[in-house]
């Protein structure tokens, strides 16, 4: 008999909440089993777990994370194209980052001259009065 889990192990092992884990359940993500009104995690529902949290760490949408994640199916080996659309995701995602970090880094060069200007402006005044 395989590994189960309840809510309070799953979100403990991963620093989560049990809401967090209510929602990806909400998403589809997470299908755990009921006994009563328990919810009783699979080792399968642990692995998308970990691997949305992953997808939500570098950046993916939740409908992102379900998606690559519901790629993967071992019986049909499509391991390939799963791997091929997450790094198309992740090339996307990137070039989203690095125009923002462009910018970021715009913005905080006009900061540092406006800053400059007001300090100089500053001294100028101090030594008139």
């Amino acid at each position: 008999m395989s590994r189960t889990y309840t809510i309070s192990e799953l979100a403990n092992e991963f620093a989560v909440t049990p809401r967090t884990l209510r929602f990806y359940e909400s998403r589809g993500i997470l299908g755990p089993d009921r006994v009563g009104q328990r919810r009783v995690y699979s080792e399968r529902d642990r692995v998308r777990l970990r691997l949305a949290l992953r997808g939500r760490r570098l950046g993916f949408s939740v409908e992102d994370c379900k998606e690559i994640i519901e790629m993967y199916n071992p019986i049909v080996g499509n391991e390939s194209d799963q791997l091929e659309y997450l790094l198309a995701k992740i090339s996307d995602h990137r070039a989203v980052l690095e125009d923002k970090q462009r910018d970021i880094e715009a913005t905080i060069a006009a900061m540092d001259e406006i800053e400059s200007l007001c300090r100089a402006h500053l001294e100028e005044r101090s030594r008139v009065v």
